[in-house]
């Protein structure tokens, strides 16, 4: 490989990183629990260190790199409280796990846009894209598994009763 791939390859590195914990974090969010939640207030920081070293070769001066520091520590925080008070229970007595796993889900993608906008990265506002882009077919896969499930049951229970009517009727002969 020559060191220009390399180079991108490794400038390409946060970005791909950051997908495909986003894709971890789309799989995860059909599970239900603490692993969910842990995740998820795990993946923000990740998000803010590789917005700031992205955004770090976008400025050149001191100044500016103690800026970007600054602003995605605060705006990265201000959405780990938000996502944590999806977490609170008086508000998981309101809100169901596939809400909670949506809303926070909406949040990330959300905080990854707006942060690729104060850092002055495209990539990550791309990444934030994806993410909000993954939102309706998340929700679409978790009524689709719901349907599915319901379907599954009414083909067991009517199976159950035909298989229980004929061994009847063989029974009655």
């Amino acid at each position: 490989m020559s060191d220009r791939t390399e180079s991108g390859l490794l400038r390409d590195l946060p970005y791909a990183a950051m997908l495909a914990l986003a894709v971890g974090g789309i799989v995860l969010t059909g599970f239900r629990g603490l692993t969910t939640h842990y995740y998820w207030m795990a993946l923000a920081p990740i998000y803010g260190l590789a917005c700031v070293l992205s955004g770090w070769r976008e400025t050149d001066k001191t100044a500016e790199h103690l800026r970007l520091i600054v602003t995605q520590a605060l705006h990265w925080l201000a959405f780990l409280a938000a996502m944590s008070l999806m977490f609170l229970p008086e508000v998981r007595g309101v809100v169901n796990d596939n809400a909670t796993s949506l809303a926070l889900l909406i949040l990330l993608a959300l905080g990854t846009f707006v942060a690729g906008v104060h850092a002055r990265v495209w990539r990550i506002c791309l990444v934030g894209v994806f993410l909000a882009a993954a939102v309706p077919a998340v929700a679409w896969i978790q009524d689709s598994a719901m349907l599915l499930a319901v379907a599954s049951v009414l083909v067991v229970v009517a199976g159950a009763i035909f298989l229980w009517l004929w061994r009847r009727e063989r029974s009655a002969r």
